[in-house]
């Protein structure tokens, strides 16, 4: 897929497939983020490509009526082209497709970013155990990750 430059749009976003995998594990720890879990089951991930090459990535895990946003990332000579963005709206679009309640994520460097769309921090203490639970909470995330939320409305 190409996608068109300085114009990033919802039509350009794909699901990851398997083979896709070693191209997402690399942008994440190419950034600094964890890739253990990103082949697990629970894990739905979606891209944005040029050509086939991977610009930006990010991932949803579904948990007892919540999302858990989880490793957005975009390769360092794409930032700026509001990828970023893109993609979010879309994982949110998907999240609220799916009727969820609520979006949580964690973060150690992009809370301002998250919080321009409407996401506030909480304590991280204050998660629904189902999100909670995830590998992202509970072990790949470090402790010093701030946590966001993001309340949405069910039709």
């Amino acid at each position: 897929m190409e996608t068109e430059p300085g114009n990033p749009s919802r039509d350009y976003i794909v699901r990851l497939q398997t083979g896709d995998l070693p191209a997402l594990c690399k942008l994440l720890t190419d950034s600094g983020l964890p890739a253990d879990d990103c082949a697990a089951p629970q894990n739905q991930f979606f891209g944005i490509f040029d050509n086939r090459q991977l610009l930006a990535a990010g991932g949803l895990e579904t948990a007892d009526g919540y999302s858990l946003l989880r490793s957005l990332v975009v390769a360092p000579q794409h930032r700026g082209r509001g990828l970023a963005r893109a993609l979010t709206e879309f994982l949110l679009a998907t999240t609220r497709a799916r009727r969820c309640s609520a979006v949580f994520l964690l973060t150690e460097t992009a809370a301002a970013f998250f919080e321009t769309i409407g996401f506030v921090k909480i304590p991280r203490d204050q998660v629904p155990p189902a999100i909670a639970a995830t590998r992202q909470f509970a072990d790949l995330c470090p402790d010093s990750a701030e946590c966001l939320m993001l309340p949405l409305t069910r039709s």
